[in-house]
C-alpha cells in the first residue's frame, strides 16, 4: 500500500526527529514521521518503571545541557529547566568522611572543601580552569545554531591555547594543570560520560567528549528537566503536531530507496502490512549503523560501543553520609562521584580493556527529586521518597556480550558495593519497595540500549562524537549543516550527525535547515 508523497518523512520519533519535524512541519512542509515504538521519545522521556510506585523516572537520558535556547523560542516550547546551584560532591577514597564539595553558590564552602580533601593547593588552578572552560563555552556553543564553522574560524574563537589542548590528549592537560588526584578525577570525568578510552587516548574521542560536556548553554552547566524528560517529549510533540506534522507509532520501518528526485520508505505496522511512502527527502534519526541497513548496504567496520551502565533508583530517603559536615540533600543536588579520582579511573579502565567488570566501577549519581520532586505522586513527596539516577563508567559492550543476564548483575552488584564504600549505609537499605515488594532498583546496560531503543553497541551518542566543524570544504546544504549522508536526499537528523549527542535537538533543526535550504519555497 502506498500511502503517497510528502515533501520530508522522518525515521525515529526521538527528539531530535520531533524536533526536526516540528521546524519543517510550521515551514509548510508535509511532513511524517514514522516510529517503531507505541510511544513517541526514544531514549528521552519519562517511565513509570516500578509497578505501583507513583514516580515517573527519566529512565534513559536524564539532564538537558545542549539544548538551546534558540530551539526552546523558535519552536515556543513551553520547558521549565532549573539551575542545580550544586555542582559537583566527591567523597574522598579511601576515607569517605572527607569529600569535595563544589558550591556554585557558595564559594567559601568550595574552598573550604579543596582544604579538607588536601586539595588547598589545586584551589586557584580550578578557579583558572573555570573560566578558561566558561570563555570556551562562550566561544564554541553560540555557533550550534548555525552551520558548522571552519576550523580557522573556531581556532580564532577559542584561542591558540585551547585549540592546542584539544588536539593533545586531554590527561597532558589535566596533569599540567591539577596535581591532586581526587581533583584530576572530576575534571576528567567530563570526558567519559559514555565514552571508553583512557585519559591519554591518541584517538582525542576522550577530548571530544569533554568539549562537548562543558559547552552546554554557554556556561556548560546541567539543567533538570522540570516534569523530567517527558515533558521535553510533551513539548516537541506538542509542537509538531500544531504544526501539522503526521506522527505516527507502531511504524517499523525496514528499508530506504533513494532516488534521483527523493526517496522511498518501506515500514510495516503492527500486523506486518507493508507499506511504503515517497518523499523529496528522508530524515533520518537513527544511529548511522542503522541506516546503513535501510539502505542495504553492508555497516562498515566493527561498529560502535556503547561504555556506560544506567541505574534507576526510588528511595525511602536519601542515604546517610560519612562526612558529618555535608547535607545529603547538599551532596546529591549536584553530581556525585563515587571512587572516580583519577588513579581509579585509569585502573577500572584498564581492568574493562582486559575484559573483567572493574573492581570498584567509578559512577555518578544525581537527584532529579531535590530540584524536582513533581515526578513523584503527592503520597511518595509527602513521605521523604526520592529518586536516584545512577551513571557508571568504563562498561564497554564488550564486557556483556556472552551472558547478558549475568554480566549484569555481576556489573550492578560490583557498582553497589563501590556506592555503599563512600555511603555512611548501605543504599539497599534505603530503597523503596514496588507493589510486589521488590527494591525498586533497575539496570540497563549497553546491550540492553541495544535491544531497548536500537542502539547499535549501546552507544548513546549513536557513534563516536565528532568535532563540532567542518574538516572538509562543504559542496551541499547537508554538509554545511554537518547531516549528510552518501545520498543527497537522505539526511541525517539523530545523535550521529556531526553535531549530535545529548538532549539538544541541534542535529534535528539542523537537518531541518539544511532541508529549507536545498529546497526553499518562493
Amino acid at each position: 500500500m502506498t500511502l503517497g508523497r510528502y515533501d520530508v518523512v522522518v525515521v525515529g520519533g526521538g527528539h531530535n526527529g520531533l524536533t526536526a519535524a516540528a521546524y519543517l512541519a510550521r515551514a509548510g512542509r508535509s511532513v511524517l514521521l514514522l516510529e517503531r515504538a507505541d510511544h513517541l521519545g526514544g531514549a528521552t522521556g519519562s517511565y513509570r518503571v516500578f509497578r505501583g510506585v507513583d514516580a515517573r523516572l527519566s529512565r534513559y537520558s536524564y539532564l538537558v545541557s545542549l539544548l538551546p535556547r534558540a530551539i526552546r523560542d523558535e519552536l515556543g516550547l513551553r520547558l521549565d529547566l532549573r539551575r542545580r546551584r550544586v555542582a559537583s560532591y566527591t567523597p574522598l577514597p579511601g576515607d569517605p568522611a572527607r569529600g569535595l564539595l563544589v558550591d556554585n553558590g557558595d564559594q567559601g564552602a568550595t574552598q573550604r572543601s579543596f582544604t579538607a580533601v588536601g586539595a588547598a593547593a589545586d584551589l586557584p588552578a580550578w578557579q583558572r580552569f573555570a573560566a578558561r572552560t566558561h570563555a570556551l563555552a562562550q566561544a564554541v556553543f553560540p555557533g550550534v545554531t548555525e552551520p558548522l564553522p571552519t576550523p580557522d574560524r573556531v581556532r580564532a574563537g577559542i584561542g591558540e591555547e585551547w585549540w592546542a589542548d584539544l588536539h593533545a590528549p586531554l590527561g597532558e592537560l589535566v596533569e599540567r594543570t591539577f596535581g591532586n588526584d581526587l581533583v584530576r578525577g572530576v575534571v576528567l570525568t567530563d570526558a567519559l560520560i559514555g565514552t571508553f578510552a583512557g585519559a591519554h587516548d591518541a584517538t582525542l574521542v576522550q577530548n571530544r567528549c569533554f568539549l562537548y560536556h562543558v559547552i552546554g548553554g554557554g556556561t556548560g552547566d546541567w539543567d533538570v528537566p522540570v516534569g523530567g524528560m517527558g515533558a521535553v517529549v510533551d513539548a516537541l510533540t506538542t509542537a509538531a503536531g500544531s504544526g501539522g506534522a503526521e506522527l505516527l507509532t507502531r511504524a517499523t520501518v525496514r528499508a530506504i530507496n533513494p532516488g534521483p528526485g527523493g526517496a522511498e520508505v518501506v515500514w510495516t505496522d503492527d500486523d506486518g502490512r507493508e507499506q511504503a511512502v515517497a518523499a523529496a527527502h528522508v530524515l533520518v534519526n537513527t544511529a548511522p549503523r542503522v541506516l546503513a541497513g535501510l539502505l542495504g548496504t553492508e555497516p562498515a567496520g566493527d561498529g560502535p560501543e556503547g561504555s556506560q551502565l544506567k541505574v534507576n533508583l526510588v528511595l525511602r530517603r536519601l542515604p546517610r553520609l560519612r562526612d558529618p559536615d555535608v547535607d545529603p540533600g547538599v551532596a546529591f543536588a549536584g553530581t556525585f562521584h563515587v571512587n572516580e579520582s583519577y588513579e581509579q579511573l585509569a585502573t577500572a579502565y584498564t581492568e574493562a580493556a582486559d575484559g573483567r567488570i572493574p573492581t570498584l566501577p567509578p559512577a555518578e549519581l544525581y537527584c532529579h527529586t531535590l530540584t524536582d520532586p513533581s515526578i513523584l505522586g503527592a503520597q511518595l513527596r509527602e513521605t521523604g521518597h526520592h529518586t536516584l539516577t545512577l551513571f557508571g563508567l568504563h562498561m564497554p559492550a564488550r564486557l556483556f556480550r556472552s551472558d547478558p543476564d549475568g554480566a549484569r548483575a555481576a556489573a550492578l552488584a560490583a557498582t553497589l558495593r563501590s556506592l555503599d564504600s563512600v555511603l555512611g549505609e548501605p543504599i539497599e537499605d534505603c530503597l523503596a519497595l514496588d507493589a510486589d515488594g521488590h527494591p525498586c532498583i533497575e539496570v540497563r546496560s549497553p546491550v540492553d540500549l541495544e535491544e531497548d531503543i536500537a542502539l547499535p553497541g549501546g552507544h548513546i551518542f549513536h557513534r563516536d562524537l565528532q568535532w563540532p566543524w567542518l574538516e572538509a570544504a562543504a559542496r551541499t546544504p547537508a554538509e554545511r549543516w554537518g547531516v549528510a549522508t552518501g545520498h543527497d536526499r537522505v539526511l541525517l537528523c539523530g545523535a550521529g550527525a556531526r553535531r549530535g549527542g545529548g538532549v539538544s535537538g541541534i542535529p534535528g533543526r539542523s537537518a531541518a535547515m539544511a532541508v529549507l535550504e536545498a529546497a526553499p519555497r518562493p
